[in-house]
């Protein structure tokens, strides 16, 4: 979506800090195996028809947040088909953070809902 102004793409820069971090926390909460970035990344891409809604350049800063925070964990192993790869996972703690997060999003969606559609 290409934006009008200055003004649109500060509000989405401001709508989706909080919302990409939730949307990565889900995706490697929902693995059932570590995931390194670029598996994620796909799997964020792939709901998007034009791949956009989590830019490259925060892609990885979110993930590095979201380790630095204690809710995902992550290690290097080595790939056989390049360089290292950083594999992450949820933690206890980004497991219930998640489900908060989750809760925060559904009360602050269905308010937004219903004050727009008045």
């Amino acid at each position: 979506m290409e934006y009008e102004n200055s003004v649109d793409r500060k509000f989405q820069k401001e709508l989706n800090a909080g919302v990409a971090a939730l949307i990565l926390l889900d995706i490697v909460s929902r693995a059932g195996e570590p995931m390194y970035g670029y598996q994620i990344a796909a799997m964020v891409g792939g709901s998007r028809q034009d791949g956009s809604f989590i830019k490259q350049g925060t892609f990885y800063p979110i993930l590095h947040s979201l380790e630095g925070s204690g809710l995902l964990k992550s290690n290097v192993e080595p790939s056989v088909n390049g360089p290292p790869r950083r594999y992450y996972r949820i933690t206890p703690d980004g497991r219930d953070t998640l489900e908060r997060w989750k809760a925060i999003w559904q009360t602050t969606r269905d308010f937004a809902d219903s004050v727009l559609r008045s």
